[in-house]
């Protein structure tokens, strides 16, 4: 389990994380969104002691990280993928790592084959690709087969074999109740991998909910209505304060009322409904939607610069 408790890193005038709290559990995966320049990646290196927090503490199964006489048997991190010497070769610099946490040199070759690079072992560093660096990074995380594993991008450089293997291996690990903390900026892959979310805009907690929460708080908003009365279904709802968008066929797109109150005023109305289905947001449309506010580095309108 990790435990942020109003966490806040300044450097200089810059505030980086603004007051961070909460909880990521154990048995679920939990992934950390937010806005390039949001405090994400400064979030995960204060949970490792990679920085100090400016005020407010990061508990790792009850501790600072920095009181693991052992790190490596408790907390994993993928954290960049580049960090490592680029002479070295890549079971060389696992087996450099379980010397200093009292970890066998056997487990190095088993990481090796649980990542996809047994033939790899004797490559430096230097003459691997991204996404095999990706892959050591992450045998780097599972060296000392830890209860707690922090991902900051982990799919970048990946094929899509590769991508799928890393969904797999962050379900499998929250499967066997490991707590598993996953940074991304692909919403199509965080829809398919996490079970609980962490959203954090300019350096403050945006949400803190389960995937399915989340994305539902977005899909209440709108509503597909078909009906063969479609005037007079739209002028009672208008009068309810809805904002009704009409298609082709008698349809309907309605926001601002819930299903079950469009389902009311038809029925007050005597207009039939052949249809009436929330409309489903996806997680980057709920994303987007809740973090428009919070984006620091806005670019401009590609369509408006072609049209100039």
């Amino acid at each position: 389990m990790i435990e942020v408790r109003g966490l806040t890193k300044r450097y200089g005038r810059v505030t980086a994380i603004d007051g961070l709290s909460f909880d990521v559990l154990p048995g679920r995966v939990t992934g950390f969104l937010g806005p390039n320049g949001s405090g994400k990646s400064t979030t995960m290196r204060l949970v490792v002691g990679l920085d100090i927090p400016t005020s407010g503490s990061v508990a790792v199964a009850g501790r600072p990280y920095r009181e693991l006489a052992r790190p490596l048997t408790e907390v994993g991190a993928l954290l960049d993928a580049g960090a490592l010497h680029p002479g070295r070769r890549a079971r060389d610099h696992l087996r450099w790592l379980a010397v200093t946490n009292g970890i066998s040199r056997r487990r190095a070759d088993e990481v090796l084959a649980l990542v996809g690079l047994e033939s790899a072992a004797r490559r430096r560093a230097s003459t691997l690709s991204l996404g095999m660096r990706q892959r050591l990074g992450i045998a780097v995380a599972l060296l000392g087969n830890p209860g707690v594993l922090l991902f900051d991008e982990p799919i970048n450089g990946l094929d899509p074999e590769g991508i799928v293997w890393v969904r797999r291996l962050m379900r499998s690990l929250a499967a066997e109740g490991r707590t598993v903390f996953v940074s991304s900026h692909l919403m199509s892959e965080m829809a398919l991998t996490a079970d609980h979310l962490v959203v954090v805009g300019r350096g403050k907690l945006v949400a803190d909910a389960a995937l399915t929460d989340f994305v539902e708080q977005a899909s209440l908003r709108a509503s597909r209505v078909v009906t063969p009365e479609p005037e007079r279904l739209a002028s009672a709802l208008d009068g309810a304060g809805a904002t009704v968008s009409a298609g082709p066929d008698g349809l309907l797109e309605v926001t601002g009322l819930t299903t079950a109150r469009i389902g009311e005023l038809a029925l007050a109305a005597s207009v039939v409904l052949h249809e009436l289905t929330p409309v489903r947001a996806s997680l980057e449309e709920a994303y987007m939607e809740l973090t428009a506010d919070s984006v620091e580095y806005r670019v401009a309108d590609p369509a408006a610069g072609a049209r100039s």
